[in-house]
C-alpha cells in the first residue's frame, strides 16, 4: 500500500509541474478600454502606465493591442524616442512600428495588433498617430520585461521588419492581426505554448484511480 501510495505521489508531482511549465501570458493592453485616443477631447481611452504597473511582464509574452487604423504602436527600446514620441531619428534596430494590416487609406478599420517581449529590461510603447499628437497626450506606456523563463523556441530568432507593401485588409467579420512576425506565429495562450490547463491533469487523475482500483 506504501508504494502505491508512493507512486500516486509522483504522479501528481509529474503532473503539478507539467502544468506549470511554459508559463507564458497575454496581455490585452487597456482591457476592455483597448488602445484607442479620442481627438474630439485629446485624451485617451486609458491611463495606460497605471494599466501596465499592474502586471509583471516576462520574455515570451505578447501584448494584444485591439485598436484600429487610425492608432499606431511603436515598440522601442529607446527611452529617447519614448520622451518625444518621435523615433524618426531612430535608424537603429531599437524600434519596430506595427499597424492593423490593409489599405492604409481607410481609416477607422478594426483590427488586432500583437507584440512579443523578446527584450529583458525597458521596453517602450507609444502611438505616433497625429505627428505625436496621440503619444503626447496619454496614448503610450512602458514597462519593465524580465527574463522568466525565456523566450519560447518561435521567438528566439527576432521579429522581422514590418512589410514594406500594405497586405489585402482580410475579411470584415475576421478582425485582422498587425504584427511584423509571421502570421502564423503562435501567441503566449495558443496550444503550442499555453501552461496546462486545470483538465491537463485529467490523465494523470485517471491513471491514479487505476492504480488504486487494480491493488484494492
Amino acid at each position: 500500500m506504501e508504494g502505491l501510495l508512493a507512486l500516486v505521489a509522483a504522479v501528481l508531482t509529474a503532473a503539478s509541474v507539467a502544468s506549470r511549465g511554459a508559463a507564458y501570458t497575454n496581455y490585452t493592453v487597456g482591457d476592455t478600454a483597448g488602445w484607442f485616443f479620442d481627438a474630439a477631447t485629446n485624451r485617451s481611452a486609458a491611463d495606460y502606465q497605471a494599466w501596465a504597473k499592474n502586471f509583471t511582464f516576462n520574455l515570451g509574452d505578447f501584448l494584444i493591442f485591439n485598436t484600429d487604423s487610425d492608432h499606431t504602436v511603436v515598440q522601442t527600446y529607446n527611452g529617447t524616442a519614448f520622451k518625444s514620441c518621435d523615433y524618426e531619428d531612430d535608424t537603429g534596430s531599437d524600434t519596430i512600428l506595427y499597424s492593423v494590416p490593409g489599405d492604409p487609406t481607410k481609416l477607422g478599420v478594426r483590427g488586432v495588433i500583437a507584440v512579443p517581449l523578446t527584450k529583458v529590461g525597458d521596453n517602450y510603447y507609444f502611438s505616433d498617430a497625429n505627428d505625436g499628437i496621440q503619444c503626447a497626450d496619454g496614448l503610450k506606456f512602458s514597462i519593465s520585461v524580465n527574463k522568466g523563463e525565456g523566450l519560447p523556441p518561435s521567438l528566439i530568432e527576432p521579429p522581422p521588419s514590418p512589410p514594406s507593401s500594405a497586405s489585402s485588409p482580410p475579411a470584415a467579420d475576421t478582425p485582422p492581426i498587425g504584427t511584423p512576425s509571421s502570421q502564423n506565429e503562435n501567441f503566449a495562450n495558443s496550444a503550442a505554448s499555453r501552461p496546462l490547463p486545470a483538465a491537463g491533469l485529467a490523465f494523470p487523475v485517471i491513471l491514479m484511480c487505476g492504480l488504486v482500483a487494480l491493488f484494492v
